[in-house]
């Protein structure tokens, strides 16, 4: 089982990957390969960083033999996804818009379709548009045809929208509890619907 992690923050070790790590460590604890993609560096890599619907369909011909498209190949062995954004404005990061912006040729593929997926965000404030940002996430999920996931598992509770930190993010100790949570049940779901991948 290969469980990545999507790095969506313009600082690539800071409060998402942090709380990926989180995630990713328990799911490695539960029996999961993990890996993390830092998005802003794939996208670096291609021609241009965001999509311009160069071609339709999508033929990648804008990201062919880059980090973007490797990043994409692997997305295609994972098994579950978690989707890691801090909060701008209420919402996603651009990196991470420009990632699924530029997945529309996986999309095409049905390359996440019954694939798992999870969010995890952080915010500057307590209330600061985590659970807006994770709708976004979920939004990029389901545009895919993935199995959208709170942070909820049988032994804990039913959880709510996915993890919502304040940063710092290792100061969240709510937050760091939801994300080891979440690695459980991102294991547990994989497991459970391997056959419909």
């Amino acid at each position: 089982m290969l469980i990545i992690g999507l790095n969506g923050s313009p600082n690539e070790n800071g409060n998402t990957k942090l709380l990926l790590e989180r995630v990713l460590k328990t799911a490695e604890e539960n029996g999961a390969e993990t890996e993390i993609i830092n998005i802003q560096k794939a996208l670096s890599t291609a021609k241009t960083p965001y999509c311009t619907a160069c071609t339709n369909p999508c033929s990648g011909v804008c990201y062919k033999g880059t980090e973007l498209e490797e990043a994409f190949e692997l997305l295609e062995k994972a098994d579950g996804v978690i989707f890691g954004s801090p909060v701008y404005f209420g919402t996603v990061s651009a990196q991470m818009k420009a990632f699924a912006d530029k997945a529309r040729g996986l999309r095409g593929k049905k390359t996440l379709y019954n694939k798992v997926g999870a969010a995890v965000t952080v915010g500057a404030a307590k209330f600061g548009g985590q659970e807006t940002t994770v709708k976004a996430l979920h939004d990029i999920m389901l545009v895919q045809g993935m199995l959208v996931l709170g942070d909820g598992f049988r032994d804990d509770d039913c959880g709510h929208h996915g993890v919502c930190s304040q940063k710092p993010s290792e100061n969240d100790d709510f937050a760091i509890k939801r994300a080891q949570i979440l690695g459980k049940r991102m294991v547990e779901v994989c497991k459970a619907v391997m056959d419909i991948r």
